[in-house]
């Protein structure tokens, strides 16, 4: 479907122009979008692996939470793990990837200096307890790197459908319809132009006749 213009030399000069920045916005969006797919699925399959050694390593520290419950009771687990020795607060920022602000998140932990993770005493918990809390101590970050990723993953994905929208509207349809319109002006045009010598032909014609 051709644009509503009027088929005169200056719309046609204003047409091609349009042409030319559409075609060239049409391929830095095309170039966008394949480098964020790039983007996007090493960071989908960082996220595959980290969640698969995130996942096994919440799995034995719950194994290690249930032994020790198992062996000590629900009571005085729950006493021993209630008063935390530090406090972890989340800051968060942003980093620029292909237009796309993802989250860079990094803990902030507030407690006595070089106080211990654990916050019992030893006289009536379990190895097993120690082993659970290590462990959740030290995937802490794993959990953190994971939870960025996926959010990047989100944010990135919602860009390329941005991109891959712009990218498909100048394809398939300013472009088309830009292209078409420059035909049609063309066209109609080289007609005026081939009935404007028909009439100085005739106009001619009836001179030279008349003996003018």
């Amino acid at each position: 479907m051709r644009l509503n213009v009027n088929p005169t030399r200056m719309e046609l000069s204003k047409l091609k122009k349009r042409l030319v920045v559409a075609k060239r916005g049409h391929k830095l969006l095309k170039d966008k979008q394949d480098e964020l797919m790039k983007k996007f699925i090493d960071l989908i399959k960082k996220n595959n692996e980290l969640r698969i050694k995130v996942e096994e390593e919440l799995t034995e520290s719950l194994k290690e939470f249930m032994m020790a419950k198992a062996v000590m009771g629900s009571e005085i687990l729950e006493e021993s793990i209630i008063m935390p020795s530090e406090t972890i607060n989340l800051e968060i920022a942003k980093k620029n990837i292909m237009s796309v602000n993802v989250p860079v998140m990094k803990f902030i932990r507030e407690g006595a200096e070089g106080a211990s993770i654990y916050s019992y005493g030893y006289a009536l918990t379990t190895a097993e307890l120690d082993g659970a809390i290590n462990k959740l101590y030290n995937i802490l970050p794993q959990l953190l790197e994971l939870a960025e990723i996926e959010k990047s993953c989100q944010l990135m994905a919602d860009e390329i459908e941005k991109t891959r929208r712009r990218v498909n509207a100048l394809e398939y349809v300013m472009i088309p319809q830009l292209q078409e319109t420059i035909k049609y002006i063309t066209m109609k045009l080289e007609e005026n132009e081939r009935g404007n010598l028909t009439r100085l032909m005739k106009v001619k014609s009836m001179m030279e006749q008349r003996g003018v």
